[in-house]
């Protein structure tokens, strides 16, 4: 619950993936009714496009077009060619968040927060990382523990098959034990945690299926590859109207019945731990609605 209580707490039901090098594709974003974009500058970009992806990435951060989105640039990973200078340019940028691939430790955590510091980055610009193989999965609560800058984990699901030579089925069943190591390891920090991309754009049933078994998990949204996914993943990750209003239920019993002893709603014993769900999920549905309002 620390995470919905600050004072920044920002709906990221849908993240979506916007290759920078795409110019139609980031003048499109300026109207999808995402939570966060992320410009991309890693794996949609070819290596060639990459000095001119960096410009539009951090041009478009600054461009003040994108309405109350929250943006990342999701820099080229520790060790490449491109690294230093999109961390460079993505902290003079300013843009929210700044999303680093394949983050395998805590020490690599302090390098990414210094190398922040020592570019300027603005104090509004936290560090996501993205947990993507077997031995990420391992250190998920040191990760996400390393820095109070740091604040979400992002699956990297693909990869993660790939490195367990696994395989995408129905249910994720291969990745069950890599989800919940990620999620505990989030919690235990305090710090939000998107789920993976849906491969097949096609394949509305088996997204939205995948949305829910990421909802039921605890996931707090989805990263996405197509505008076509957003509705899903916003409705999926949304408190439904059943749920407000239990929520508001709750509380209101809670404070008419201080000093009773015990407090019950529609026949349920009510404890703090029950209170403080209901606050989230009306944090949640708040903070949806104000960010709707303004899209």
């Amino acid at each position: 619950m620390s995470q919905d209580k600050q004072a920044g707490f920002r709906p990221r039901r849908s993240v979506l993936y916007m290759p920078s090098s795409n110019a139609r594709a980031l003048e499109k974003a300026k109207s999808i009714p995402c939570d966060g974009i992320i410009f991309d500058l890693e794996d949609a970009v070819a290596p060639e496009a990459k000095p001119e992806a960096r410009q539009a990435a951090c041009a478009a951060v600054g461009s003040g077009e994108y309405g109350r989105r929250e943006l990342i640039i999701r820099i080229n990973g520790i060790g490449t060619p491109w690294h230093e200078e999109d961390m460079a340019a993505a902290c003079a940028a300013g843009p929210d968040a700044i999303a680093v691939p394949k983050v395998n430790s805590a020490d690599e955590v302090h390098q990414l927060v210094a190398a922040m510091e020592k570019a300027g980055a603005p104090a509004k610009t936290t560090l996501w990382a993205m947990v993507e193989t077997p031995v990420a999965m391992l250190h998920c609560e040191e990760i996400a523990s390393a820095s109070p800058r740091l604040s979400v984990l992002v699956m990297g699901t693909n990869d993660l098959v790939k490195e367990l030579y696994a395989e995408h089925v129905p249910g994720r069943e291969p990745l069950l034990a890599g989800l919940q190591l990620a999620l505990l390891g989030a919690r235990a920090a305090g710090k939000a945690i998107v789920d993976g991309v849906y491969n097949n754009v096609k394949d509305t049933e088996g997204f939205l299926a995948e949305c829910t078994q990421g909802r039921q998990m605890g996931f707090d949204g989805k990263t996405l590859i197509h505008p076509g996914q957003v509705a899903g993943a916003n409705e999926a990750f949304a408190p439904n109207e059943q749920a407000v209003e239990e929520a508001r239920g709750i509380l209101t019993a809670w404070e008419e019945g201080k000093g009773s002893g015990v407090v019950t709603y529609n026949g349920k014993m009510i404890e703090n731990l029950h209170v403080e769900s209901a606050e989230r999920i009306l944090t949640m549905h708040e903070a949806i609605q104000a960010l709707d309002a303004d899209a």
